[in-house]
């Protein structure tokens, strides 16, 4: 099968290169930027789109880009609208022309954090800020183009590209003597190659008619804290890190406090099983120490 990868240079887009690697389907992998082994596409607009998918001829739309700078988002409401949304209906559009299927990436932020177990697929969706406003337009308009579509939420993304709480962590726990990390958020972080491997399974085992809504993450729960936590200890780093309010950074976004999701569907429908974020984490840096 031809697979269109989109934003190919993020954390789940190099998940997916790595894992590829070797696989009997043609991927083309896709992004704004100029890259080695990357296609230039620019997903706002649909005719690039278009001509893309027909000249490769594409059966699978696998979209990996996403505006999710949180706290841009609400200064820059259109770019996030564009590329969260817009961007999105025009994947869905080509997707239903070409009778090709979508597997969308969405996030946990479409749910507003006010429930205390975690949340299933049929939840009722209230996103509390512009990113998540943005992501669920983005649902809605596949929805309302009624093209096929696996879609997934996840949250709190960390692998060992480009920039993210990890990478962060590490570099703050080892530069500083403490630090302050939100205590009273909490979810579960998402291994980007766990999340590439699942896709990948789909295609390969060609489950796509298994289109619908799916929450994915590692198992597990935690705060940011104690995430931030696990990493220090894990690097042996000496950083003396603190637990404070969400009130207490400086933010002015408003965030879910709790977003822990629930994976029952994903693996009963899939057959999988996904492992814990501390085995994920122990070996994503395994992997950050090999470099």
């Amino acid at each position: 099968m031809n697979i269109l990868v989109t934003g190919a240079s993020g954390q789940l887009g190099q998940s997916i290169r790595a894992v590829s690697i070797g696989s009997k389907h043609h991927f083309i992998f896709t992004d704004i930027t100029k890259e080695p082994d990357i296609t230039f596409l620019d997903i706002t607009n649909l005719n690039a789109i278009y001509t893309l998918a027909n000249s490769e001829n594409i059966d699978i739309i696998v979209n990996c880009a996403a505006f999710t700078d949180v706290e841009k988002a609400e200064q820059d409401t259109l770019l996030a609208h564009t590329i969260n949304a817009l961007a999105v209906r025009n994947l869905a559009i080509v997707s239903k022309e070409r009778n090709s299927t979508l597997i969308h990436i969405s996030t946990d932020y479409v749910y507003d954090g006010c429930k205390a177990v975690p949340y299933v697929e049929t939840d009722l969706k209230n996103p509390v800020n512009v990113y998540a406003k943005t992501k669920y337009e983005g649902e809605l308009e596949i929805q309302k183009i009624g093209c096929k579509c696996i879609l997934f939420r996840t949250a709190w993304m960390f692998s060992n590209y480009g920039n993210n709480f990890l990478k962060t962590i590490i570099r703050l726990t080892r530069e500083k003597e403490w630090l302050n990390v939100v205590y009273d958020q909490v979810g579960t972080p998402t291994y980007a190659p766990d999340l590439a491997l699942l896709i990948l399974k789909i295609i390969d085992e060609n489950k796509l008619d298994m289109v619908g809504e799916y929450n994915f993450t590692n198992e597990g729960s935690l705060s940011w804290y104690d995430f931030a936590v696990a990493i220090n200890r894990i690097c042996k780093h000496h950083c003396d890190i603190h637990p404070c309010r969400t009130e207490e950074y400086p933010s002015k976004v408003k965030r879910p406090s709790f977003s822990v999701l629930d994976k029952n569907h994903v693996k009963k429908t899939f057959g999988i099983k996904i492992p814990h974020w501390f085995d994920s984490l122990d070996k994503c840096l395994s992997e950050i120490n090999q470099k």
